[in-house]
């Protein structure tokens, strides 16, 4: 197969308030094949649509300055000229295509298009949220401070939310494929197709669990999660019992995990 790199950097520089978008569209090495894309952001959002078509389509678009930063030096009068350039960066090879950005001034969102057949793996850290839609593949998404939006997911999915909601709806999930969705502070909110085969692992420790899906419960206890005997140096004994709860879902099948501290939990039946 044709081994295709594309290392593509594109500066605009705008003196307008409201800069136009940087834009690129970079095909995958084998559009015949699915392909994969990778994106990672320091701050801001990350917007990825599936389309009816062989190209990812990008729009990088920095966020206005929010004024002077502390310990900035005063302008003395002058007109302070937006910094409104990116940085894209785009590198593709073997049908793996990374997007990143240099931007250190400003906030920037990512607004990606790409063929429907195509797993992504996503991650954002400060003042942006994540939203996926309508592809076909493996989605793994992280997003630190900020709420995850996956909908019309066709595959599997791993998505983690530390400080913000995480809501997914699936249209078909991979069989036998083990998912995972989890926050630390926000609910969780899935919605599965009625035929799902799912064995469910289930905390919430600041919420409840609901669903619509004849859950059938296990009967065995809870498990022990730690044991410490220090009654030989003249310490105590210690026996912690895990508060996940386990259930099946038509009948069982690849183990589904379902984890929030602060948060209610929603599994939903399509």
């Amino acid at each position: 197969m044709r081994t295709f790199l594309c290392v593509l950097c594109v500066s605009v520089a705008m003196l307008a308030q409201d800069a136009a978008p940087e834009r690129a569209s970079v095909a995958f090495s084998d559009p015949s094949k699915p392909g994969h894309l990778r994106v990672g952001l320091m701050t801001g959002g990350i917007t990825v649509r599936g389309y009816d078509g062989k190209e990812v389509i990008i729009e990088s678009h920095a966020r206005a300055s929010r004024g002077r930063r502390r310990g900035e030096e005063s302008t003395g009068g002058l007109r302070r000229i937006p910094q409104n350039a990116t940085g894209l960066n785009v590198e593709e090879q073997n049908n793996v295509m990374k997007i990143s950005v240099s931007s250190m001034n400003n906030a920037v969102d990512l607004i990606v298009q790409v063929p429907v057949n195509t797993s992504v793996k996503l991650s954002a850290q400060n003042d942006g949220d994540i939203k996926v839609e309508r592809v076909r593949g493996e989605v793994e998404v992280s997003n630190l401070n900020g709420h995850v939006t996956l909908n019309n997911i066709s595959g599997s999915v791993v998505a983690h939310a530390l400080n913000g909601n995480l809501i997914v709806t699936m249209d078909e999930v991979t069989a036998g494929k083990a998912m995972s969705f989890t926050t630390l502070n926000g609910k969780i909110d899935v919605t599965l197709p009625a035929s799902t085969k799912a064995r469910l692992s289930m905390r919430t420790d600041n919420g409840e669990i609901l669903s619509d899906f004849d859950v059938q419960m296990d009967a065995t206890p809870a498990k022990t999660s730690k044991v410490e005997d220090g009654r030989s140096k003249g310490g105590a004994y210690r026996l912690t019992m895990e508060k996940m709860i386990y259930g099946t879902i038509n009948g069982g099948g690849p183990d589904f995990l379902f984890k929030s501290f602060n948060g209610s939990i929603y599994i939903r039946k399509k």
